[in-house]
């Protein structure tokens, strides 16, 4: 087992070596990689920042019950009773017509045009919250609802729910697509690189065979050499991710707090990290098997 263990320690250290030997060359190489797995990466980073957001939001999927102009207080007394009592319902809010007049009188560009107005043209109105809240129940409920006397609209609130799924689940098939493409974009990076460190010590391999060695001995630092290359290239990716959420972090608040809502920008969390360290490591050693296994058919 020690002797396992010190075999591995010297193909890693003759990897560095290799790399530390050409370092303008070592660097592009990096950088090439970790551009390439900053983009899916970067998107992994929007879409948990949206999902965060979706999820702090206070925004409940509701369904607006407006009353017909005509209805007075009774009728709306009995729609509420009804409301209540439903099955499927488990919150009711009321709001009278006088309630939401004096609401948008309250907004300086609509006080002169509301007070123009020969009478109050705002209907008693109720907002109700489904039991169930997926889109199906709601849309049942809604249904029912459009069917009561002295209602005169229902509007379902839970279509940006939807929109917002569609478009989480659009983006994650985005990234998923990119960082497919990319992945196989660094496999063959790694695994060009590694075909030309072994045409560079083919003189070296060549005696080490001829002297005995395996063909794990011989393969071993040039594995090695493809690790680190794709765990540098992860590096660089992550460092250019943490770089741009600092760099949007400004602007982006700015930008949402226009909107009333409170979102922090935040880079890659741990588990994410990790994925992408080990996922980039790991596409490393396969480009640099891959490169191996074709020179020893062709050797």
């Amino acid at each position: 087992m020690k002797v396992w263990l010190i075999h591995h320690l010297e193909a890693a250290r003759l990897a560095l070596r290799r790399l530390a030997a050409a370092p303008l060359n070592s660097l592009l190489s990096l950088l090439a990689i970790g551009i390439a797995l900053a983009l899916p990466a970067g998107g992994q980073m929007l879409l948990a920042n949206a999902r965060h957001l979706a999820g702090t939001t206070s925004a409940v999927p509701q369904i607006s019950v407006f009353m017909a102009s005509s209805a007075d207080r009774r009728a709306a007394t009995e729609i509420g009773a009804r409301l209540a009592q439903f099955g499927g319902v488990k919150q009711v809010q009321f709001l009278s017509r006088e309630d939401t007049l004096a609401r948008m009188k309250a907004n300086p560009g609509l006080r002169d045009v509301i007070e123009a107005l020969p009478a109050n043209p705002f209907p008693d109105a109720f907002i109700v919250t489904a039991a169930d809240d997926s889109a199906v129940a709601m849309e049942k409920l809604a249904v029912e609802f459009r069917q009561w006397p002295k209602v005169e609209h229902v509007q379902l609130d839970s279509a940006w729910i939807r929109r917002l799924d569609a478009l989480l689940k659009l983006g994650r098939t985005a990234v998923l697509l990119l960082g497919t493409l990319l992945g196989a974009g660094l496999i063959a990076i790694s695994f060009s690189i590694i075909r030309m460190q072994v045409l560079t010590h083919r003189a070296e391999i060549e005696v080490s065979q001829l002297l005995g060695a395996t063909d794990g001995f011989i393969q071993r630092p040039f594995l090695y050499y493809g690790v680190l290359l794709g765990l540098g290239g992860g590096i660089v990716a992550w460092l250019l991710v943490g770089g741009a959420a600092l760099w949007l972090r400004t602007p982006l608040s700015e930008l949402v707090r226009l909107y009333d809502l409170t979102l922090v920008l935040q880079a890659l969390d741990a588990r994410d990290s990790a994925v992408l360290l080990g996922l980039a490591a790991g596409l490393g050693w396969v480009g640099a098997t891959i490169s191996l296994r074709q020179h020893l058919r062709q050797s």
